[in-house]
């Protein structure tokens, strides 16, 4: 008997875990057969294409809502000062134990990303992220 522990393979860690939702859609044959007939480099002078060529992914504040406890395929890592991370702590403990609500530090990170992003989206520029974000 081995002690060597059996470690996945490239294909396990490198699979597509789920197609529902992706940040950039895959080319149908109609979409790169067309952009290859109608590509053209820029002239000096004129302006290139903007960077994004897919247009934005708009949904209601429903379906924008928080996933709450649920499995999330998509991960970010967020480095926070020992003052933010402890105010996230306190958050947590304050909901815990004031209001009952037992969450953890990733749900409510997901539910001020989603208040913060429906407000950005109703009042633009004079939005609470716009106004932080330039110092007012």
């Amino acid at each position: 008997m081995s002690r060597r522990v059996s470690l996945p393979g490239a294909e396990e860690l490198f699979r597509t875990t789920s197609a529902t939702l992706s940040a950039v859609p895959a080319p149908s044959p109609e979409s790169t057969e067309a952009g290859k007939a109608g590509t053209a480099t820029p002239v000096r002078g004129e302006k290139a294409a903007p960077v994004r060529t897919t247009a934005r992914r708009r949904v209601s504040r429903s379906a924008s809502a928080p996933s709450g406890r649920e499995r999330h395929d998509e991960k970010i890592t967020v480095y926070l000062s020992p003052e933010e991370l402890f105010d996230l702590e306190q958050a947590r403990l304050t909901l815990r134990g004031d209001m009952g609500l037992a969450v953890d530090r990733g749900r409510i990170v997901r539910e001020a990303v989603a208040v913060i992003v429906a407000d950005l989206e109703a009042k633009g520029e004079s939005s609470i992220l716009a106004r932080r974000l330039r110092g007012q």
